[in-house]
């Protein structure tokens, strides 16, 4: 179970939200994914950890923490389900290979003053953002593409 004054635990505490055991749960299942997990793999393993807890709880719980800015769905690889990414300290980024799906996570985007700026033009407090840029990597780049359909 997740450390009820965890980081993410606090986020939750200080912006007026109980501490529940579901929504502790959910976390630690979050955070066992180590920052990226699909639904399907989420639901196994909150029912892992606690078979009480039902879907409808975990996506409550889910919704609750992208408007909180704790997590952010992404469609990564093609997929139509999201896949739930951790957002330490409110942002997170990607570059993803559009060959073979490789993600590649960096740290500094560089966006503090952009941030900065539109927070004053649109008159907003901005919580976070999820970056993701898609390239071809270095090993694929001499590869031929992948044709999904052929």
């Amino acid at each position: 179970m997740t450390d009820p004054l965890s980081p993410r635990a606090l986020r939750l505490r200080d912006s007026g939200f109980k501490l529940t055991h579901a929504r502790l749960t959910v976390l630690a299942a979050l955070e066992a994914g180590d920052g990226h997990i699909t639904s399907a793999a989420l639901l196994e393993e909150v029912g892992r950890r606690d078979p009480g807890i039902g879907r409808a709880s975990v996506f409550r719980t889910l919704d609750l923490f992208t408007r909180l800015s704790i997590i952010r769905p992404t469609y990564m690889g093609g997929s139509v389900a999201p896949t739930y990414v951790l957002m330490p300290d409110g942002h997170h980024h990607h570059i993803i290979c559009m060959n073979c799906n490789r993600v590649f996570e960096f740290e500094d985007c560089g966006l503090d003053a952009l941030t900065h700026a539109l927070e004053g033009r649109f008159n907003m407090q901005i919580t976070g953002h999820l970056l993701e840029l898609f390239g071809i990597c270095a090993d694929c780049k001499n590869a031929p593409f992948k044709d999904e359909d052929a």
